[in-house]
C-alpha cells in the first residue's frame, strides 16, 4: 500500500498540470514575416496562448508558403488548413456581394470605407457563416493604387503597360482586355519574379504592401489615385472553431478583433510612411489632375458598372452601399475630401 501511494499522488498531479483539451489552428497568409499583418498575426497568436492556458496554439504561415489566397482558401475547405486572412479579392468566391465595397472608385475614403463596414460587416459575417467560415476580425490592406515603371496618369497610359491582374477570374480579365488593356493573370505569389523578369510592368496595390513586398523597386511610378479599397478579414473554419471549448471562444474573438482594430489604424498611418520611405528610395509619385481622374471614373461607369453590377454582385447591394454612403455624407461625421467629390455613380 505504501508503494502505491507515490504513484496516485504522481497521476493525480499530473492531471492538474495537463490540459484537458489542446487545439492547433493552422493560419496562412500572403503577407511576408516582419510586416504589420504578420506581426499582428503574431499577437494574436501570443495573446490566445495567453488567455486558453497554452490550450490553444495559433501556427502561421506566412509569405504565402501555403500558396496563393485562392489556394489556402481551397486547403481550407479540404481541411490542411484552419484559418486564413483574405482580402475581398478572394472573400467574394464565398460571398460575391462583398465586391461592392471595393468596386473601383465608389468607396474613396477612410471614413466612408469605415461607415460601410460597421453597417454591413454584421451581415457579410452571418453570410459567411452560413459557408462554415467564422470572422474574427474585419481589417484593411489599404487603398490600392498603380505602381509602373513608366508614369501613368491616364487610362491611355496604362494600356501600354502588361498589367498584373490577381488570380484567374476570366469575366475580370475579359472586361480589362474589353477595356484596352494588357492583362497577366497571375498568383500574387509570382508578382516579384514577373516583375523581374519583365513578364508585367505595371500593378495595382496598397503601398505598404508595395514596400513590405519590395514589389515598388522594379515598378518606381506611382499613380495618386485612390483605386479602390482591399478590406480584409481573418477567417477560420467553423468546424475547428466550434472544437474549442465555448468559454474560450469569445475571450479569443475579442483579442483577434481588438488586435484588428489597432492594425487597421496602424495601416493607415503606415501607409503615409511606406510612400515617404519609398520616395527616399527612388519613387516617383505623379499626381492625377481632374480631367484624367474624371477618364478613370467614366471608364469604370461605362465597361464596369454593366459588367458588375447585376452579373458580379446584386444591384440590390451595390444601391445599399450608394445608399449608405449618401448617408454619411449626410451626416456631421463627414469631413469633405476631393477623392469623395469624384465618387463613382452607375448609370440608373
Amino acid at each position: 500500500m505504501k508503494r502505491v501511494i507515490p504513484w496516485v499522488c504522481v497521476y493525480l498531479l499530473t492531471l492538474q498540470v495537463t490540459p484537458a483539451f489542446s487545439q492547433v489552428i493552422k493560419l496562412g497568409t500572403v503577407a511576408p514575416e516582419g510586416s504589420p499583418w504578420h506581426e499582428t498575426l503574431l499577437e494574436v497568436a501570443q495573446k490566445w496562448k495567453e488567455l486558453s492556458g497554452g490550450r490553444v496554439t495559433l501556427r502561421i504561415y506566412a509569405g504565402g508558403v501555403a500558396g496563393d489566397e485562392k489556394d489556402m482558401l481551397r486547403k481550407m475547405r479540404i481541411g490542411q488548413l484552419h484559418a486564413t486572412a483574405l482580402t475581398t479579392i478572394t472573400l467574394v468566391d464565398i460571398v460575391p456581394d462583398i465586391e461592392a465595397i471595393s468596386f473601383p472608385m465608389s468607396v474613396r475614403t477612410d471614413g466612408e470605407f469605415d461607415y460601410i463596414i460597421e453597417k454591413l460587416g454584421p451581415e457579410f459575417e452571418a453570410r459567411l457563416a452560413k459557408k462554415g467560415f467564422k470572422v474574427l476580425t474585419w481589417s484593411s490592406a489599404g487603398w490600392a493604387h498603380f505602381f509602373t515603371n513608366k508614369p501613368v496618369i491616364t487610362p491611355d497610359d496604362m494600356r501600354k503597360r502588361k498589367l498584373f491582374l490577381w488570380g484567374s477570374d476570366t469575366t475580370y480579365l475579359e472586361l480589362v482586355k474589353a477595356s484596352g488593356f494588357n492583362p497577366v493573370p497571375l498568383a500574387i505569389t509570382d508578382l516579384l519574379p514577373s516583375l523581374q523578369t519583365g513578364l508585367v510592368d505595371a500593378f495595382a496595390a496598397p503601398p505598404a504592401a508595395a514596400l513590405s513586398f519590395q514589389w515598388f523597386a522594379l515598378a518606381p511610378h506611382m499613380t495618386d489615385l485612390r483605386w479602390q479599397p482591399l478590406p480584409g478579414t481573418t477567417v477560420v473554419s467553423i468546424r475547428q472553431w466550434n472544437r474549442i471549448p465555448a468559454d474560450l471562444r469569445p475571450k479569443l474573438e475579442g483579442a483577434a478583433r481588438q488586435a484588428g482594430a489597432r492594425l487597421q489604424k496602424r495601416v493607415r498611418k503606415l501607409e503615409q510612411e511606406a510612400v515617404a520611405v519609398m520616395k527616399n528610395h527612388g519613387l516617383t509619385v505623379h499626381a492625377v489632375p481632374k480631367e484624367a481622374e474624371e477618364e478613370w471614373s467614366t471608364l469604370v461607369r461605362e465597361k464596369g458598372c454593366p459588367v458588375f453590377v447585376g452579373p458580379r454582385f446584386s444591384e440590390e447591394m451595390y444601391n445599399t452601399v450608394r445608399t449608405l454612403l449618401d448617408e454619411y455624407r449626410g451626416s456631421k461625421a463627414f469631413r469633405p475630401q476631393p477623392e469623395a467629390n469624384s465618387r463613382l455613380r452607375c448609370p440608373e
